[in-house]
């Protein structure tokens, strides 16, 4: 398998005013780059507006330039990880607008999550995900970091304390850069056909 960095997406899935999910963000993506194994690309859902209409309307160039940054940004990563929280026990409407407008983006690539919420701690949101990543061929892993009651975890200040959390980010960063550079092998030696 190849040793070198490898690109990842964290994908923050909600975009609520007063949302949690940019302190879970943080606190990842401290996680992830102390472990060097990663060159990390943070794309917040509540900075991107792509269109609601599945429709791509010729003369809207500003949606097309859109997409098309978005786009450039999943399919040039190796692995992806979804920080979501649970709404109505699912996932959030911008996460669902931003995984149905790419198809091939995901494909032969790994997904994991980081959930937070109540008492569930978002494992029903990401439950729901996994369905819809194995439909676009993606390759989910089974380690997660779910924060239950999340909001006792985070300081005045903002920041997300969570000691206990990070052998288990650690657990799950390394078995999702394990599927990251064997499916980026296997898709360097042979292009993955859906």
């Amino acid at each position: 398998m190849s040793e070198e960095t490898l690109r990842l997406a964290v994908i923050i899935g909600s975009s609520r005013v007063g949302r949690t999910g940019p302190a879970v963000a943080r606190w990842f993506v401290e996680e992830a780059e102390s472990c060097a194994m990663y060159d990390v690309d943070v794309l917040d859902l509540a900075d991107v507006e792509l269109p609601l209409s599945l429709t791509r309307e010729p003369g809207d160039t500003g949606s097309a330039e859109l997409l098309a940054s978005v786009a450039e940004r999943l399919g040039s990563a190796d692995a992806f990880v979804v920080i979501t929280p649970e709404y109505n026990h699912s996932f959030t409407a911008p996460m669902k607008n931003l995984i149905d407008w790419h198809r091939a983006e995901w494909q032969a690539k790994p997904v994991a999550f980081v959930s937070y919420g109540g008492l569930s701690g978002g494992l029903r949101a990401v439950e729901q995900l996994r369905l819809v990543f194995a439909e676009l061929h993606a390759a989910t892993i089974r380690d997660t970091v779910s924060f239950h009651g999340v909001w006792q975890h985070i300081g005045e200040d903002g920041v997300l304390r969570a000691p206990d959390a990070a052998v288990p980010a650690k657990v799950m960063l390394e078995k999702l850069q394990w599927w990251a550079s064997a499916l980026k092998d296997a898709r360097t030696s042979r292009p993955y056909a859906a």
